[in-house]
């Protein structure tokens, strides 16, 4: 009697500490994806953030555990989906455009076959932020001034090039061009260490707020003449800057310019059940989302779908046939 109930004990004691080192069957299946975002102070984190809460808050549902990461920009997750560093990025439509039609940064290595679509986001404005002490009125008076254009791997760089080219400005030769992160060039330009910066972003804008808040007085400059640039590129759009957004600017009506939208994106390699529960969730809880930044108001179902220029992943376009949102 008394050998069973010690082998009995064992056998108790045995399965339970097994058991205590064997995660959970739910915990087993876990899948951990990464979302690629921006900067900091512009939208694509807090949109990054906004879906990971989202997915996470159903975690036991899907399976999924998901997380957000702060990066160079639209370039660089490109490059990171199509590594399988990234399951998903936020990427400008005309980076997403360029890539799957190896174009710009991808000339050399051609069309990126792999990448695909899922939905898109906000409209995103070409910023132009200038000192009013610089004397810049227009697009034009950059000539010999110290312009941040953005950093390399950003998907803003490509669209200041583009602004500067239009108005018949070379960025290598005609200004003296820095090339740092949007986040650290409002800094730069209330210290007096740059004339003015270029920001593809969407409305409100961290960055933008912190440039036209500080005691160097500036305004946004308007981008215009610029029916060749949407003319010759299809993903360009033109646009308006709310001054609403911005009381510290010295500008006293709407801005116009140009502009592209943000796109969520992803690899033909991710599973087409983790593309599904994504884009379910976020268009489900749309009203929810809409509510997290301003940027988001102008959002709509079937807006979401346009500016893609990738395939649509088997996931999402699973979901878009099963509400009737795509054939």
């Amino acid at each position: 009697m008394r050998k069973i109930i010690f082998w009995a004990t064992l056998i108790f004691f045995g399965t339970t500490i097994i058991a205590g080192l064997i995660p959970s069957r739910v915990d087993a299946k876990t899948r951990f994806v990464t979302v690629g975002t921006g900067g900091i102070t512009g939208v694509y984190y807090p949109t990054g953030g906004a879906i990971s809460k989202m997915i996470n808050k159903k975690r036991k549902k899907y399976g999924i555990r998901c997380t957000v990461e702060s990066t160079a920009g639209s370039v660089f997750n490109v490059n990171a989906v199509m590594a399988g560093d990234l399951d998903f990025g936020i990427v400008q439509s005309d980076r997403q455009y360029q890539a799957i039609h190896g174009m710009a940064e991808w000339k050399a290595a051609g069309p990126q076959k792999d990448l695909r679509a899922v939905f898109s986001i906000h409209p995103e404005a070409v910023t132009l932020v200038a000192a009013e002490d610089a004397g810049i009125k227009t697009i034009k008076d950059l000539r010999g001034k110290r312009v941040n254009i953005g950093n390399p791997g950003s998907g803003q760089r490509q669209n200041s090039i583009d602004a500067l080219s239009a108005a018949g400005i070379d960025y290598k030769k005609d200004l003296h061009a820095e090339q740092v992160k949007a986040s650290e060039a409002a800094g730069l330009l209330q210290d007096g260490r740059i004339d003015a910066f270029f920001y593809t972003v969407g409305h409100p804008s961290g960055a933008i707020k912190e440039a036209t808040a500080g005691n160097r007085k500036v305004g946004i400059v308007p981008i215009t003449d610029t029916t060749t640039l949407l003319d010759r590129y299809p993903y360009y759009a033109p646009a308006a800057i709310p001054v609403k957004f911005y009381p510290g600017a010295i500008n006293d009506k709407d801005v116009p310019t140009f502009g592209v939208k943000a796109t969520f994106v992803t690899s033909s390699k991710v599973p087409d059940e983790i593309v599904y529960a994504i884009t379910k969730e976020v268009f489900e809880n749309l009203d929810q989302f809409k509510k997290l930044h301003p940027a988001y108001e102008v959002l709509t179902a079937k807006g979401m779908l346009q500016g893609l220029s990738a395939p649509i992943h088997p996931g999402a376009m699973k979901y878009y046939r099963e509400k009737g949102l795509l054939k």
